[in-house]
């Protein structure tokens, strides 16, 4: 993931969407594999596991390419999103480090993932409470590249708001464009000041714009989003029920938005985000 800025990233986007044409599943299959391929670094590397067909994916395809790397999850104990971990890291024989948080260890995680940010906000502190937890595991095997699965929800059309949407083309193109102030500018906050790099790949120009090629029926229908992945995926080798798993965001998958209710609850705040400005 490079650092720029607001408008760069709102230039870079509105020139894919001009240059954005019709494109094919095998169109796509073929960028996403490049991309991963071409994101791998020479040194040994992480990948944030959730079990969800983003981060599960992009660990098959860098197992598939004998590549040197650790799976990293974090959570509370018997969170989704480990369990789901697991499952991936024993079907593809995966290097796997887990960290179960307490709710009080919780509690001093988002202690820090405030005075990193200077922020207070519910979900920006949920999310990368999660991706502090997952880079303060790989610190200790010095591991300061990882992959992230960020971007996936935009161009495969994966978030509720997709399905509410009148024109859900439309949506994607605009989630797009509003990632960098709801999403970038906090993960660039947490590389520059964790001393990590995101390797991105469904943020790569060239899967951006074949990915939104690709009709927005074959990417959400009633019934599931981000159809046309879940079934590369599948058909790469990632079994069924982790491809189509229903995945929920990250600080929810993990239970960490349940441990900050529960600490606001024991704390006899009527909120979660009085409860976050009380530990500043």
């Amino acid at each position: 993931m490079q650092f720029i800025n607001e408008q760069q990233w709102q230039n870079d986007i509105e020139k894919l969407e001009q240059e954005t044409k019709p494109t094919t599943k095998e169109q796509l299959k073929e960028t996403i594999l490049t991309a991963i391929k071409k994101n791998v670094p020479q040194e040994k590397f992480g990948v944030f596991l959730s079990g969800g067909v983003d981060s599960s994916f992009i660990a098959m395809l860098c197992k598939q390419q004998n590549a040197d790397f650790i799976c990293y999850s974090v959570g509370l104990k018997g969170a989704p999103d480990i369990d789901a971990a697991k499952k991936v890291a024993q079907q593809f024989g995966l290097q796997h480090r887990i960290k179960e948080y307490s709710i009080e260890e919780a509690e001093e995680l988002f202690k820090k993932t405030i005075k990193l940010l200077n922020n207070t906000n519910v979900v920006t502190i949920g999310v990368a409470s999660v991706v502090y937890a997952a880079v303060e595991l790989a610190k200790k095997d010095n591991i300061t590249k990882l992959f992230s699965g960020i971007g996936s929800e935009e161009i495969f059309a994966g978030y509720d708001r997709h399905l509410k949407a009148t024109d859900k083309h439309a949506e994607c193109w605009r989630g797009l464009k509003a990632m960098w102030q709801r999403d970038l500018v906090r993960d660039i906050i947490l590389m520059k000041k964790l001393g990590f790099q995101a390797l991105a790949p469904f943020l790569d120009n060239d899967v951006i714009k074949i990915a939104m090629g690709i009709d927005i029926s074959r990417k959400i229908n009633n019934e599931h989003k981000k159809i046309i992945l879940r079934e590369i995926a599948e058909e790469c080798g990632l079994m069924q029920d982790i491809a189509w798993r229903d995945k929920k965001a990250a600080q929810y998958g993990s239970w960490l938005d349940k441990a900050m209710e529960k600490l606001a609850k024991k704390n006899k705040f009527e909120t979660k985000g009085e409860y976050l400005k009380s530990l500043v």
